[in-house]
């Protein structure tokens, strides 16, 4: 329990300094902002209970918008991909359900089931933040365009992280 309470620790931490320190200062002509702290969220054990799953995201999101400048966007985006990560579990289930104290990972339920569940927390994600940033309508397909590349990019990062993360 507190090995993987100090991993989990460790991991959280090392994200939020990547995304402040690095991830944050790259910008591709304003479309590409990559946020790959939402793997965070995508790390946690499949069997947590939805409050603590909603706290761990609402402290990592409002962590960023502390050290980004940003009023809430993070914080109400993250709890939103935190909020329908149960969802897209049952969703996406495998054929066994899960194995008790799995996390999820490419190494336990393979590629084309962690690809599927990082887009969809992803785009969710990107989605509710950078709707959240423009606040109108008037830019859809701009914001969309930002959307779907941030996305593509992030998705990218947290899959080569992932890949090498279990030392393959």
């Amino acid at each position: 329990m507190i090995n993987s309470l100090l991993r989990y620790g460790l991991i959280f931490i090392a994200l939020i300094l990547l995304q402040l320190l690095v991830m944050n200062n790259i910008q591709f002509s304003g479309y590409v902002n990559p946020y790959i702290y939402v793997m965070i969220i995508l790390l946690i054990p499949v069997e947590i209970s939805a409050w603590l799953l909603l706290i761990i995201a609402f402290l990592t999101g409002l962590l960023i918008d502390i050290f980004s400048g940003s009023p809430g966007m993070h914080a109400s985006a993250t709890v939103l991909a935190g909020f329908v990560r149960p969802f897209v579990l049952r969703i996406i289930s495998p054929r066994d359900g899960y194995e008790p104290g799995a996390t999820p990972s490419m190494l336990t339920y393979g590629f084309r089931w962690y690809l599927l569940y990082t887009v969809i927390i992803i785009v969710v994600h990107h989605t509710a933040l950078f709707y959240l940033e423009v606040f109108r309508f008037a830019d859809f397909f701009r914001t969309l365009t930002r959307v779907l590349l941030s996305s593509l990019f992030s998705v990218t990062f947290i899959l080569f992280a992932e890949y090498y993360r279990k030392g393959r």
